[in-house]
């Protein structure tokens, strides 16, 4: 992976070595088997908290790295080029963290920010729900209002870390219809009434549990209210936003794993008596291969850096998420091409990549989604 990385400091530089090191080391090794058994890899998950990964985007009173998103993007697209789903459990970890760490009080920072930035408890953000995909108006799941908390019950869907995560943000009615009656309320996953369902057979990411949550008449306090009552889509939306950028990041990382692994190939695959790289036909697909992935990483660092500055980027995360994922779901499917009958097995990793990518176009807002909201800022 010949990609030109720029670092502010020495620190910078020292994180990133250590990453290559993880990633190479760890993950690398352990992807395909982990991937074929459909095991969660919660040690490895754990080690990347004990390393400062899962919190590198987050202040250091808490257990943070105080790092730019600049800078954690590119360690997340490091771990997507060795193990998707690794680094899909990172992005997961950081989106529910954010919330907390943006919205919440100091005194519910200081209770599960560092849990969370650690890897001690893993978080999810549980928002679908079978009726309410993108059109989070279609919520159900609702919470009433009793003495000092709530009383939630309701069925939520697609909730990755379903099952494993020991703590949930949950989106939940507690107004009158219309994204303004969204409340967030976290929940402890021990929490009586708090039931995950089976997960879900995908067609891709068999470590990564994804199911059905189901909460039964569950007492929440009052203080795991994040932010204000009825303001819960305030905190959705900056959520996706940074999720946007997240699978963007992934995406490139898959995209680059997927092209360096088909000029390899080309490069030792001979026929009619030349590496099949030298046929324009293999070597111009990789070019275009090579020109997008290098298109997509400058859209997403550049989305990252205007949100480093302070500035709106939900066009610019919207725009990274479309391309990048785009741009991985083609690279993919011509990494197969390009090992031809190869391509098609599973004794070479770029079929498991070809449906991992799908998902990335899929999650976080569909790309069809994406470019309403690339239209309505024109």
């Amino acid at each position: 992976m010949k990609v030109e990385r720029h670092f502010a400091d020495d620190t910078q530089r020292d994180l990133f070595a250590l990453v290559e090191e993880i990633a190479d080391k760890e993950l690398a090794p352990r992807a395909a088997e982990h991937e074929h058994a459909g095991r969660f890899p919660r040690e490895t998950v754990e080690l990347l908290g004990r390393s400062g990964l899962l919190g590198l985007p987050f202040p250091e009173r808490w257990g943070g790295g105080d790092q730019p998103y600049a800078v954690y993007l590119q360690v997340l697209e490091r771990l997507a080029y060795r193990w998707f789903a690794v680094a899909e459990s990172v992005h997961l970890q950081v989106l529910a963290a954010h919330g907390l760490a943006r919205f919440g009080d100091d005194g519910q920072r200081d209770r599960w920010l560092p849990q969370l930035l650690s890897g001690e408890v893993l978080g999810a953000n549980a928002l679908s729900e079978a009726d309410a995909g993108s059109d989070l108006e279609g919520i159900r799941t609702a919470a009433v209002r009793e003495d000092g908390g709530y009383r939630l019950s309701g069925t939520k869907s697609w909730v990755s870390h379903g099952g494993v995560a020991g703590l949930y943000n949950v989106y939940c009615r507690t107004g009158g219809p219309g994204l303004g009656g969204l409340t967030c309320l976290m929940v402890d996953a021990r929490t009586e009434g708090v039931l995950p369902q089976r997960p879900e057979h995908k067609m891709a990411l068999a470590t990564l549990p994804t199911a059905q949550v189901v909460f039964q008449d569950v007492r929440v306090d009052e203080s795991m209210r994040l932010g204000r009552q009825n303001r819960g889509m305030l905190i959705a939306a900056s959520v996706f936003d940074h999720g946007r950028l997240g699978i963007a990041a992934c995406a490139v990382g898959l995209a680059q794993a997927a092209l360096d692994y088909a000029v390899a190939y080309a490069k030792e695959r001979v026929q009619f008596g030349s590496p099949v790289i030298t046929f324009q036909g293999v070597g111009f697909l990789l070019a275009d291969m090579a020109t997008q992935i290098a298109a997509a990483r400058a859209l997403v660092l550049e989305a990252a850096r205007i949100r480093d500055a302070g500035r709106p980027f939900s066009t610019q995360a919207a725009q990274a998420k479309l391309f990048a994922t785009d741009c991985a779901m083609r690279a993919t499917t011509d990494a197969v091409q390009v090992l031809g009958g190869h391509g098609y097995v599973q004794d070479h990793p770029v079929e498991r990549w070809m449906r991992e990518a799908k998902l990335l176009q899929i999650i976080e807002g569909t790309n069809q989604i994406q470019r309403m909201a690339i239209a309505r800022s024109l």
